[in-house]
């Protein structure tokens, strides 16, 4: 597999999504460099791919601050010399209706779901610039393509992401690839992050009864970066068969 060998970064790499990619990765082969607030939760994680013999490095990062996903970013070169991808992951819902004006949890998405991308891209551009090579992987959503109330603000910043992952590839020019992912419902965490109690109880059954487990989306972004280095996937949507 073209995985095997290369420096893959991960944000939100403690749980749901960015954890099993990273365990997926290192069983291919690659070096995964992770990063995540939870630092307790991160050693766990890289405790497992370890014990499996993969190799792993990480590093607390607060995708909010730049200099945390420079750190990351830095952490991958010093160590191995280059950077092949980085998965710019970390993201969080507490969704509600707009009438309810959960206006600091507006913020909060934009901060970590657009901000936090921009901050991924800004550290991994440079290294990819001068190694003439590199693969930038958003997750964004399906929020974004079916558009429902209580996601207007959740679907906006991930429709923001797609925006950006789109131009980001025109103007990338030959040498770096750049994909999105849209998950659909999946088994993860997602909605620790809700604020409003009814929306997330309604999610929580919605979960239970039709999601996908986070290895589902995994496989999505491990057959992105699999790919020959003159091949861009540039979308790929993965939802439950399930899902409306």
């Amino acid at each position: 597999m073209a995985i095997a060998g290369k420096i893959v970064v991960i944000t939100g790499a403690s749980s749901g999504i960015g954890r099993a990619t990273a365990i997926l990765l290192a069983e291919a082969g690659a070096t995964v460099v992770l990063g995540a607030r939870r630092e307790d939760v991160l050693a766990e994680v890289a405790r497992d791919i370890t014990g499996m013999g993969g190799t792993v490095a990480y590093k607390m990062t607060d995708v909010r601050v730049r200099g945390d996903l420079e750190g990351l970013v830095a952490l991958a070169v010093e160590r191995w010399g280059r950077l092949d991808v980085i998965v710019n992951n970390a993201g969080i819902s507490p969704i509600s209706r707009f009438d309810a004006l959960q206006v600091e949890d507006w913020d909060a998405m934009i901060d970590v779901n657009l901000r936090g991308t921009l901050y991924g891209i800004a550290a991994a551009l440079p290294v990819f610039a001068r190694q003439r090579r590199g693969h930038v992987v958003n997750v964004v959503s399906t929020a974004g393509i079916k558009i429902v109330p209580t996601m207007g603000v959740y679907a906006a910043t991930k429709n923001a992401v797609r925006t950006i992952s789109e131009t980001l590839r025109q103007e990338a020019g030959p040498h770096l690839r750049v994909t999105e992912v849209s998950p659909g419902m999946i088994s993860t965490n997602l909605t620790d992050s809700f604020t409003d109690t009814a929306v997330r109880d309604a999610m929580a059954v919605r979960i239970g009864e039709i999601a996908i487990p986070p290895a589902a989306i995994a496989r999505g972004i491990a057959f992105a970066i699999d790919q020959p280095d003159d091949v861009d996937v540039g979308s790929i949507v993965i939802r439950p068969t399930a899902q409306d």
